[in-house]
């Protein structure tokens, strides 16, 4: 009976992973995570599913045990980001937008939680009520403020189930939906007035903390107060240096996106190096050759650059039956790299005409060909 619920329970999460568009981390990855908690022997910090070697090896990969990379970016990052987890302070990742933030802190809530789905998305009409609790007023109005006719946010059940709580772009929210978290943070404590005696205060349970992200271009926007910083530990989350290791990233994860797309075939790695070229030199403002020139204004990640070659590989299949083209590269990146920014549309343009039309190979020839696609 325990073997057939488990088959069961293996094959509902398979399916599910298949059917939803993009599945949370602890259903796409959740194979490996029971090898890692089959396997994990290590003391773990209260509350926590896996220990911080296991968590680690999660995010960064085994190959004795199965266990595909899954961020690239410093070990040493991940290791801080753990033992703060682990503390009674908050994580805050920082950084460019596409630099992957959001993607650490879903693995590390899949791995220490069991679930990355308790989830606050920052933006300017957030309210404390959508980060906290709510009510169900048809219930509030028959039988007053009752548990019952509480409405769970993230936080309240984070902090009553252990778990992690994910709080993303947090500076895009107004200050006083920023400051209420100051009690969570410091006391460890829920105050739910409407409610009596003990129910109307939530202690954290072990487990539970906070990961926040918020990217730089959104600096001021809503500044966090001085209190709510001290909260927090802060770790920078930075660009992929190498072009090796990010045209990796970029080939993996276009065919892993691909795939989900039905798509079988992926743009030929020359078109590619193309496009991870051409990012990387618009983002610098500067050529492989040490060559300045002029920076375009639009986020021109590594993520964006992925986006970019699914689009050219989705096209590429559904019209024609191949990977891509250059041609296909150039309508995606107007659409993708220059945005509404006619600025950007007139430097994308300027570096096609002036620093494409030098390089040799037929990928880079067959781009400046296209570059009549380009609108305006």
């Amino acid at each position: 009976m325990a073997t057939t619920r488990k088959k069961t329970t293996a094959a509902t999460t398979a399916t599910a992973a298949v059917e939803v568009q993009r599945p949370p981390a602890e259903v796409l990855h959740a194979e490996e995570l029971a090898r890692l908690r089959e396997a994990d022997d290590a003391p773990r910090p209260p509350g926590w599913s896996l220990s911080l070697h296991a968590v680690r090896r999660f995010i960064l990969g085994d190959d004795a045990l199965g266990v595909r990379r899954k961020f690239v970016g410093n070990p040493s990052l991940v290791d801080r980001a753990m033992v703060t987890l682990a503390t009674s302070r908050g994580l805050m990742l920082v950084g460019e937008p596409g630099t992957a933030k959001s993607l650490l802190s879903e693995l590390l809530a899949a791995a220490i939680s069991g679930t990355s789905t308790l989830t606050i998305q920052g933006g300017a009409s957030v309210t404390e009520d959508q980060i906290k609790y709510s009510w169900n007023y048809a219930l509030l109005v028959s039988e007053g403020p009752t548990p019952r006719a509480l409405v769970p946010a993230p936080l309240y059940t984070g902090m009553k189930e252990g778990k992690v709580v994910r709080f993303e772009e947090i500076t895009r929210c107004p200050l006083e939906v920023q400051d209420s978290l100051l009690s969570m943070l410091s006391d460890r404590v829920l105050a739910v007035p409407e409610l009596k005696d003990e129910e109307g205060m939530v202690f954290a349970r072990d487990g539970f903390n906070i990961i926040a992200t918020a990217n730089t271009r959104d600096r001021g926007v809503n500044e966090m107060s001085a209190a709510l910083k001290r909260r927090f530990n802060f770790e920078t989350v930075f660009p992929i240096g190498d072009f090796a290791t990010e045209l990796r990233l970029v080939r993996d994860e276009t065919a892993r996106l691909l795939k989900r797309s039905g798509v079988p075939v992926a743009p030929p790695e020359d078109l590619l190096e193309v496009l991870v070229t051409t990012f990387r030199e618009l983002r610098a403002g500067e050529t492989g050759e040490g060559q300045a020139m002029e920076r375009m204004s639009s986020v021109l990640s590594t993520a964006e650059a992925v986006s970019v070659a699914h689009a050219v590989g989705v096209r590429g299949y559904y019209l024609r039956g191949d990977g891509g083209s250059a041609a296909d590269l150039v309508e995606c990146l107007a659409g993708t790299a220059a945005k509404d920014n006619p600025e950007d549309l007139k430097r994308l343009r300027v570096y096609l005409e002036q620093r494409v039309s030098r390089r040799a190979g037929s990928h880079w020839r067959a781009l400046f060909e296209a570059r009549h696609l380009l609108p305006g």
